[in-house]
């Protein structure tokens, strides 16, 4: 069963929610189906315009799990379109995210900017550095306003 969130609707949650209780969320039984519901947005609200002649995987990894370790998605972009996975296969990415979960549904829903928090530590990216740039064009992101 889906239920589908208003992007912009989410975005203002986000944005309205102290830090520590976004935390807890992302610390509870609710994570899975956050990151879920954050990942299958990515296809739907994906500018295949903006995105022309790329091929290339792009590889999230969210950390602090409560079980530990981090949550792994994968985004392919080929062909126009944009697939997403859980749990992706060994194949390697062109670029990957590493993000607390706080720091990723602030900057998903557009709460908080990529190069600043490259700056400050709070997204790590690992391979191509100029591509990992353009990532954001890629998709619609909400605006929270």
């Amino acid at each position: 069963m889906s239920t589908e969130v208003d992007p912009a609707a989410f975005a203002k949650v986000v944005a309205d929610t102290p830090d520590e209780q976004l935390e807890q969320g992302m610390a509870s039984e609710n994570r899975a189906i956050v990151l879920e519901g954050i990942f299958q947005q990515m296809e739907e609200h994906f500018d295949a315009g903006g995105a022309q002649g790329i091929d290339a995987i792009v590889d999230w990894k969210i950390f602090d799990r409560p079980e530990g370790g981090y949550d792994h998605w994968r985004i392919e972009i080929a062909d126009g379109a944009c697939r997403v996975h859980h749990e992706p296969d060994e194949r390697p990415a062109r670029v990957t995210f590493r993000i607390k979960p706080v720091d990723f549904l602030k900057l998903v829903t557009g709460n908080a900017s990529g190069p600043q928090m490259f700056i400050t530590g709070k997204l790590k990216i690992e391979g191509d550095l100029m591509f990992a740039a353009r990532v954001q064009g890629f998709f619609k992101i909400p605006d929270a306003a």
